[in-house]
């Protein structure tokens, strides 16, 4: 129920009519995929409440907003903000303002800033980070940006598998792979995965990569230690000290971004540990920090900015009758973290 004096939404009426906001939305607007009995029932809500269809509607099918809006996981994670500087330079170019929200990898707090950005009369929006494992944790997001797609509202992702909308898809699974293969023929055979936060599509794919180079080179992927922290820096050395505890056999560990790589370097770095001549440590994206890092950073390079370019473009494009792919590719940068296992 509304607050007494608060502006009615349609979320009102789709809870108090016992349906989802996709099918509130289609049912007052006449859209398809909804059947007359269950229309005429919403509609018959929305009267009792006072609520007439927004407008807004009209002004996001004309196109007329001048705001996109970005949802990231960490807004300073470098990875992000690569992707920030992409959307913003599209943005630029066609006279549009960016609002930045953060959702902290948190599915709830991602739906909330989605719902703060729709209540700000944005005309895109655009959601950055990994998806999730369980459908049931995205369903909620994934009703939310089809009402708002389906009120003339445009939508794109990136490193989303599951939200029916246009999407940009990290090269991941090929790019654990690639860093799998580098370090065993580099001769590591004792090598742990710095993994990031479980649950995560993004941390699953990644390593589903690895672990296939791993089985292709007759290895056991049972043999690799996996430590699941945060996906940040913070997590990353948090990995390293446990790796260092319980596996101090290890000679290479595999970062599955370059945030956790720094935060493993570091660790390795105050331990004395030398890289690469003891330990060898490869990282995920390549941001733009990792050449300059002691020793620079082995990695797989994503083009982040160009991810960015590439979702805004898609969500200005006319809504297609089915959602769009873009696959990024990935490229192997071997720099000096990575050398021969030791002896």
């Amino acid at each position: 129920m509304p607050k007494p004096g608060s502006r009615l939404r349609l979320v009102d009426v789709a809870e108090r009519a016992g349906v989802s906001l996709a099918t509130a939305s289609r049912s007052l607007t006449g859209r398809d995929g909804v059947s007359e009995e269950v229309a005429r029932r919403v509609r018959q809500v929305a009267a009792e409440l006072g609520y007439v269809v927004d407008p807004y509607a009209r002004t996001l099918a004309g196109g007329v907003s001048t705001s996109v809006g970005l949802v990231v996981h960490q807004v300073d994670d470098p990875y992000f903000s690569e992707i920030a500087g992409g959307v913003i330079e599209v943005a630029g170019e066609q006279g549009l303002m960016v609002q930045i929200c953060h959702s902290g990898r948190d599915p709830v707090h991602e739906l909330r800033q989605i719902r703060h950005l729709i209540a700000q009369r944005v005309g895109v929006i655009i959601v950055a980070g990994s998806g999730y494992n369980d459908p049931a944790t995205e369903a909620a997001t994934k009703a939310e940006l089809t009402a708002f797609q389906d009120l003339g509202g445009r939508v794109a992702v990136i490193g989303r598998h599951s939200l029916g909308v246009d999407a940009v898809l990290p090269d991941n699974e090929a790019g654990g792979f690639a860093l799998g293969t580098h370090l065993l023929s580099l001769g590591h055979r004792r090598i742990a995965i710095a993994a990031g936060t479980g649950g995560l599509t993004t941390v699953t794919d990644r390593m589903a990569g690895v672990l296939r180079a791993v089985r292709e080179a007759g290895l056991h992927p049972a043999s690799l230690p996996v430590v699941h922290t945060d996906f940040t820096r913070d997590g990353g050395r948090d990995a390293a000290e446990r790796i260092l505890r319980d596996h101090p056999d290890t000679t290479a560990v595999i970062a599955l971004n370059d945030a956790m790589a720094m935060g493993v370097l570091s660790v390795l770095r105050g331990r004395k540990i030398a890289v690469p001549k003891r330990m060898s440590v490869v990282g995920f994206d390549d941001v733009s920090v990792a050449a300059d890092l002691a020793p620079s950073l082995t990695t797989i390079r994503l083009p982040m900015t160009d991810m960015g370019r590439m979702a805004l473009e898609l969500a200005l494009k006319p809504k297609s009758a089915r959602a769009r792919r873009r696959s990024t590719g990935h490229t192997l940068v071997v720099r000096d973290s990575t050398g021969p296992a030791p002896r």
